[in-house]
C-alpha cells in the first residue's frame, strides 16, 4: 500500500506555536522532508519541530526546488524531487513536508501536492499559524475588526502595482517578502498620504533577531519580514 503525504505548516519560529495536530502526524511518519532552493542550506521549519519531536529514528530527507532563472533547471530539479518522493510513497513511506507560517501562505509545499495528487497519491494539509497572525498578535493589533478588509500581499519591484492597489481598496494590508523593500513602502504610503506610523514591522518572529515595531527606512531587517499597515490607525 502507498504511504500518504502531508505538508505540515509549523508555524512562525516558536516551537510552542506548533499544533497539536502537527505534532501527532510528524511523530507518526517515517519520513520527514523539507524543500530547499539550493542543496544543503538547511530548514528553519526542520530546526522548529525538533525541539518537540524526535527525529533519530526517522529519514530526513532534503528536496530541492531550484529558482534559477532556466525554465529547464527548475523543471529538472521539479520532476527530479517528485520522482524521489513517489518512490518513497511506493515503498509504503509516510511523508511529512514541513514548511514554516502556514502551508497554504506562499508554501512551496502547495505546488508539490497538486503534482502528487495528479499522479494518484494521497495528501493532506496540516495548516499552521502564518507569521502575520503571530505579528499582529505580538503587536497588540487586530489584523482587521467590522467590516474592515484585508489585502495580504508579496512586495518586489517587480510587482510593486500589487502593493498600490491594495493600499488604495483596503484598509489593511499585510505585505509579505518586504525585507529588501521597506523604503519603497514607505515612499508608497507617503505619496497615499499615509502615515509612517501606521505601519508595524514583524520580523523573524519567534526568531533570533525578533523585532516588532515602527518601520523605520535605513533600520536592517531579517529575511523573514512582514509589513502590517493599518490605514485607520
Amino acid at each position: 500500500m502507498a504511504g500518504k503525504l502531508y505538508g505540515i505548516g509549523v508555524g512562525p519560529g516558536d516551537t510552542g506555536l506548533m499544533t497539536l495536530r502537527a505534532k501527532e502526524v510528524l511523530e507518526g511518519c517515517g519520513v520527514i522532508a523539507y524543500p530547499v532552493k539550493r542543496p544543503g542550506e538547511g530548514s528553519v521549519a526542520l530546526d522548529i519541530i525538533k525541539p518537540v519531536v524526535d527525529i533519530s529514528e526517522k529519514s530526513i530527507e532534503e528536496f530541492l526546488f531550484s529558482m534559477d532563472p532556466d525554465d529547464s533547471v527548475r523543471e529538472r530539479c521539479r520532476a527530479e524531487a517528485l520522482d524521489k518522493m513517489c518512490m518513497l510513497l511506493d515503498n509504503g513511506e509516510d511523508i511529512a513536508m514541513v514548511t514554516l507560517g502556514d502551508v497554504g501562505v506562499y508554501s512551496t509545499y502547495m505546488y508539490i501536492d497538486r503534482d502528487i495528487r495528479a499522479r494518484g497519491y494521497e495528501t493532506e494539509v496540516i495548516p499552521g499559524i502564518p507569521s502575520f497572525c503571530h505579528g499582529a498578535a505580538l503587536a497588540g493589533i487586530p489584523l482587521m475588526i467590522g467590516n474592515e478588509g484585508l489585502a495580504i500581499v508579496p512586495v518586489a519591484k517587480e510587482n510593486s502595482r500589487l502593493l498600490e492597489d491594495a493600499l488604495d481598496n483596503f484598509d489593511n494590508i499585510v505585505v509579505m517578502k518586504a525585507f529588501k523593500s521597506i523604503g519603497m513602502i514607505l515612499d508608497m504610503m507617503e505619496s497615499k498620504g499615509i502615515p509612517a506610523d501606521r505601519a508595524t514591522v514583524v520580523s523573524n518572529v519567534g526568531m533570533e533577531g525578533e523585532y516588532v515595531g515602527p518601520m523605520v527606512r535605513d533600520r536592517d531587517y531579517g529575511y523573514f519580514t512582514t509589513v502590517i499597515i493599518k490605514k485607520k490607525g
